[in-house]
This record gives C-alpha cells, sequence and structure tokens, in this order.
C-alpha cells in the first residue's frame, strides 16, 4: 500500500479552500472540543489538593472545602476577564497578542512561548491521566502505562489531520458522556449523604484543629488545586474556529464551560471530603468515589471509562489551540512559516503534527507521571494568565473606552490573583518547576533568531533602486560522468544548450579505467574536452568538489558563471532507488551552498 493511499485512508481526501466556512464550530461542538481540557481537570484537580494535605494526616482533609471555594473565586474571575479578552482581541491569539499589544513584545513571546509548552504538557498529562483511570479499572495494564498513552496520542492526532469539524464531531460524544457520568455521581452521592445513606464514613468536621499545618502548606494545597483551571485560556486562543459571530459564541461557550467546570470541582471536592478519601497510588480519587456511591456495579465502570476517555480527549485542546497559536506566531515570524500552511483537510496540520510528536516525547521522558507534569503544566498557563490580565489593565487605562473602570477592575482583580498564585506555585513546588525559568528564556531567544533570519532574508530580497543584476559574459558547464551511457547523452546535449564551454569531468579508481574513459571519449565526443581525475581514496565527490573550485575560481575572475550538470536517472517504482547509489544527491548536497555555482539536474526516466 503506497504511502499516498494510507494517508486518504487515515486523513481522508483533500478539501478545497472554498469549504473552510464549513470547518467552523459551532457552540456544542465548540465546548466539547476546546473545553474538554479544563472539563477533565476535575478528574485530578480535587486529587492534586488531597496529595498536599495527606502529607499532614486526615485531620487536614477538611481543608480541601475552603481552598475549592479559593479555586472557584479564581475561576469566576478568569472567566469574567477572558470574555473581555475575547471581545477585544476576537481573531485569536488570547495571551500572546494581548501581552505583545500591551506589555512589548519580550512580555508576548513568554506569553506565547508559556502556551506552546503548556499546550504539549496539556496533551501528555491529559493522556497520562486517561491511562491511570483505565489502569485504575484495569490494574493488570497498569505496567503498559507509556505505551497505551502515546498509542492514544497518535489516535488524537489523527483524528485532528481529519479536520476541526470532523474530530469535534467524534469527541463531543464523550465529553458530554462525561459530564452527564459525573453529574449523577454527584447528585447520587449528595441524595446519599442527605438521606444519611452513607454507612459509617468518617471525615473530619469543617474547623478542627490540626497540629502542624502551616500557611506554606495550605498556599502550595491550594496551588495544586488550580491545576483545574488549566484550559480556561483555550477558547480565547480558538476565536477564529468558531461560526460567526465568532466572538458573541466563543463568549457563550467560556461562559457555559465555566459553569459546568464550577458545579463538577465543586461536587467532587465535596463528595471526597464528605466520604473521607484518600488519594491512592494505583487509584484515583473519583474511580474511589464511584466505588463508594455505587460499588464496583456497571454505573461505576460507566464513570471510569468516561473519565478515561475524556482525560485522553482532553489532549484535543492543546490539538486545536495550539496550531492556531502557532499561525499567530509564525505570521509574526517568530516561528517558521510552515505552521501557517493548511493541509489537506484545511486544518493546520504541520502544527498538529508537532505537537504529536513532542508529547510522546514527554510521555517517554517523564514515563507517563502525571504528577511530576502537573506542576509544570499549572506554571505555564499561569504565566500566560498574568500577563493577559496585566495587559488588558494597561490596555484600558490607556484607551479609555466607555466602562473602562469596571473592566479594568475586572482584570486587575484578575493580574492579583494570578500573580499571587504564580508566586505560590514557585515559592511551594520550586524543585518541580525551576526549570521553567531555563527553558522560557531559550525559547524567547529561539523566537528572537527567527525572526532575525526572516528580516535578513526580507532585507536580501527587496529590490531597490541600484541593483542590478550582474550578467554574465559566459557559461561553463561541468557535467561530471559515469561512462558513456544515454543518459550522459541526454545530460550533454542539454549542456550544449545553455554553455559556451563545456568540461566533462570523470573519476576513476584506478589506472586502467581512467585510460579506458579516455579513450571510449575520443571516439564517442572528441570535440567536448574530458578531465580525467584519479581517486586514489576511492572518492567520488571529494575530487569533483576540488575540481569545481578550480574552475569556479577561475570563471569569477574572467566574469563567467558555472554550471553544474548533475545527471540523475529516475526509477519507474520508488523502490528501485534503493538498488543504486545516490552519488547525484551527494554531489548536489554538497555543491548546493556554493556561493557561484548553478546546480541543475537533468533527469532520465526509466520506463520499467
Amino acid at each position: 500500500m503506497s504511502g499516498s493511499i494510507l494517508k486518504r485512508i487515515l486523513i481522508g481526501k483533500p478539501l478545497k479552500t472554498s469549504a473552510l466556512g464549513e470547518q467552523k464550530l459551532n457552540k456544542l461542538k465548540a465546548l466539547a472540543i476546546l473545553s474538554s481540557d479544563a472539563l477533565s481537570s476535575v478528574a485530578y484537580g480535587t486529587e492534586q489538593i488531597l496529595l498536599v494535605l495527606a502529607g499532614i494526616g486526615f485531620l487536614a482533609y477538611w481543608y480541601s472545602i475552603p481552598i475549592a471555594i479559593g479555586v472557584l473565586v479564581l475561576l469566576v474571575a478568569l472567566i469574567l476577564s477572558y470574555r473581555q479578552i475575547i471581545y477585544a482581541y476576537p481573531r485569536g491569539g488570547g495571551a500572546y497578542i494581548v501581552s505583545k499589544n500591551n506589555l512589548g513584545e519580550n512580555a508576548g513571546l513568554i506569553a506565547g512561548g508559556s502556551l506552546l509548552v503548556d499546550y504539549i504538557l496539556t496533551v501528555a498529562v491529559s493522556v497520562s491521566a486517561g491511562t491511570d483511570a483505565i489502569t485504575s479499572a484495569f490494574p493488570v495494564l497498569h505496567e503498559h502505562n507509556v505505551i497505551i498513552a502515546c498509542l492514544f496520542v497518535v489516535l488524537i492526532t489523527i483524528l485532528n489531520l481529519r479536520g476541526v469539524t470532523e474530530s469535534a464531531s467524534i469527541l463531543a460524544y464523550p465529553v458530554y458522556l462525561f459530564v452527564i457520568a459525573l453529574a449523577v455521581l454527584i447528585g447520587t452521592g449528595l441524595w446519599k449523604i442527605a438521606t444519611g445513606d452513607v454507612g459509617s464514613v468518617e471525615h473530619t468536621p469543617i474547623g478542627t484543629a490540626v497540629p502542624g499545618l502551616s500557611i506554606f502548606l495550605l498556599l502550595k494545597a491550594f496551588s495544586s488545586g488550580c491545576s483545574a483551571l488549566t484550559g480556561v485560556e483555550a477558547i480565547s486562543n480558538a476565536v477564529p474556529n468558531f461560526k460567526e459571530p465568532s466572538a458573541k459564541n466563543a463568549v457563550r461557550t467560556l461562559t457555559m464551560m465555566g459553569i459546568i467546570l464550577g458545579v463538577l470541582f465543586t461536587g467532587i471536592t465535596l463528595l471526597a471530603y464528605w466520604y473521607g478519601i484518600s488519594p491512592k497510588a494505583d487509584e484515583t480519587v473519583v474511580s474511589q468515589i464511584a466505588s463508594e456511591v455505587f460499588g464496583r456495579s456497571g454505573v461505576y465502570y460507566f464513570i471510569q471509562v468516561t473519565t478515561a476517555l475524556i482525560l485522553v480527549l482532553a489532549a484535543n485542546t492543546g490539538f486545536a489551540a495550539f496550531p492556531l497559536l502557532a499561525v499567530n506566531l509564525a505570521v509574526d515570524k517568530y516561528m517558521p512559516r510552515i505552521f501557517t500552511i493548511r493541509g489537506d483537510r484545511l486544518g493546520y496540520s504541520n502544527g498538529i503534527v508537532t505537537l504529536g510528536a513532542a508529547s510522546i516525547l514527554l510521555i517517554f521522558l517523564f514515563k507517563g507521571n502525571t504528577e511530576m507534569l502537573i506542576p509544570l503544566y499549572a506554571v505555564g498557563v499561569f504565566i500566560p494568565f498574568t500577563l493577559s490580565q496585566s495587559g488588558m489593565i494597561k490596555k484600558w487605562f490607556t484607551e479609555r473606552p466607555k466602562n473602562w473602570k469596571w473592566k479594568m477592575s475586572i482584570n486587575l482583580a484578575g493580574a492579583i490573583i494570578t500573580l499571587t498564585v504564580l508566586l505560590i506555585l514557585f515559592t511551594t513546588k520550586f524543585s518541580q518547576v525551576w526549570s521553567v525559568l531555563i527553558f522560557l528564556p531559550i525559547i524567547v531567544f529561539i523566537f528572537h533568531r527567527i525572526k532575525g533570519h526572516y528580516e535578513d532574508v526580507a532585507k536580501q530580497l527587496r529590490m531597490d533602486e541600484n541593483h542590478k543584476a550582474e550578467k554574465p559574459e559566459g557559461n561553463i558547464v561541468i557535467l561530471p560522468v559515469a561512462g558513456i551511457t544515454k543518459v550522459v547523452d541526454n545530460s550533454l546535449a542539454y549542456a550544449e544548450s545553455i554553455g559556451q564551454t563545456i568540461i566533462a569531468v570523470y573519476v576513476a579508481f584506478d589506472r586502467e579505467s581512467e585510460k579506458r574513459m579516455e579513450e571510449k571519449w575520443q571516439a564517442y565526443r572528441p570535440d567536448i574536452r574530458l578531465v580525467t581525475i584519479h581517486s586514489q581514496y576511492r572518492s567520488l565527490v571529494r575530487p569533483l568538489r576540488r575540481f569545481i573550485d578550480v574552475i569556479e575560481e577561475k570563471g569569477a575572475e574572467n566574469h563567467n558563471s558555472v554550471t553544474v550538470i548533475i545527471p540523475q536517472f529516475i526509477t519507474k517504482k520508488s523502490w528501485h532507488n534503493i538498488l543504486h547509489n545516490q552519488s547525484s544527491l551527494l554531489l548536489k548536497a554538497h555543491l548546493l551552498y556554493r556561493r557561484n555555482v548553478i546546480v541543475t539536474t537533468v533527469p532520465f526516466r526509466f520506463e520499467k
């Protein structure tokens, strides 16, 4: 099966550019594809809080309630702030555009670089967490976590290469099934609490004194719980993916996501506290709650399967937002231009493939350990959170539109809270997040180098009044030959059509073949000069390069151009290539960067 046929089977037939409008998302599909990351964090947000409190002991678990309230306050502030960002910047770009336009180039690049890394972490964390949920229900698979996670990434990558609308249509069902499953779990759990039918579970009463508990640990638990807010910014980055009116639909989707996220996170945290759930290495908190409420029944497995699905598919938020952010950076010349090219299915396929490959690498490096990845994940998103809020404060203060004081106060509250969380993360988890201080400057440096290159290229390509191309007085054509064949004859005919001076060059590995070639050439084309070079070390490319160097130097002195014609035969079937040496390709690669040498390939196609 050829590669093109396999590509069509996996990705589908190419779409016309005119079909781009059909690839826009309505609110229900957008909620599924762009909110899956934020909604999925319900599955591990509460667990991250309990993991910190577990270091104090069972008595400290009641603090999960006030910590959850703090997370909800931050959620409200972020939703209100990002509503304003969407209306102010309806073309997408989110924190990158806001920071760049209002705080300067480097602030924008820090926000953009943080989000790019964060989306890679989104995929790695989500898929790893989904794999953990599967192995919690089926412990026999636990040792295969990394392989299972990588296969999921490949699957989601292929889905996204098929197009935004198609992937959204498929992924919407698991997302809404997860919301239904958790709603059933929370509703049933609260009903049992209300009716007193919760067995003899013991939980620490709210307000119980906990010896040894410090503000530092509470702040660490709060910062861990803030991992439930990752993904909130994705909608602001992907506004162009919405159907018109795109900004209005994006804001409504953001609001729906905030309400659902708040209800689910609150419900799971309350149930975990009331049922006295403690985090375990081999079973998630949601799995324990479901087991307590329903036992190991069909409903339990339904909850586990949907939880695993949304955790895996939450990676799709990264696949939806990463390519669009990469496009914004590439348009501004901070990333390679290949990221601006739409693929066969009208998606930005280069960004999708890059994200998939980087995520797989990360899963291998961290061995699928989500607990190790989540702190980096949270820092990666709270940096652009803080920068975007600060950028909006400056925007409102500078432009002073109608109701600017109210708008600025919302972003000011958001900036203060997100900066506080960011400082807490760095203070309490520095040993886990210190690498951010190294790789972010490196990323910004790379962005500047890429833009510097594009600016240099533009400067060199730009026409000016004094520019006049120098016309060579003659063309010296060098034709490497391996014998007297149809390939050489074909190339020689072309050489005579473009050159005034033609030199055939033959590299011999022994004196006998050198002499035979000279005799054959004399009989074949005595009118064309043949230069034979004896290569004592059986090297083909190096002697040719030295000869071309000499001709190039002489050509420059006499204002002649030098053209190297490389004969190359084209096999009928691609696998035939492995049966032939690739000396023509090697020579072309060595000559490609010569300043004053033109390299031309003359193909000779085989019929069988």
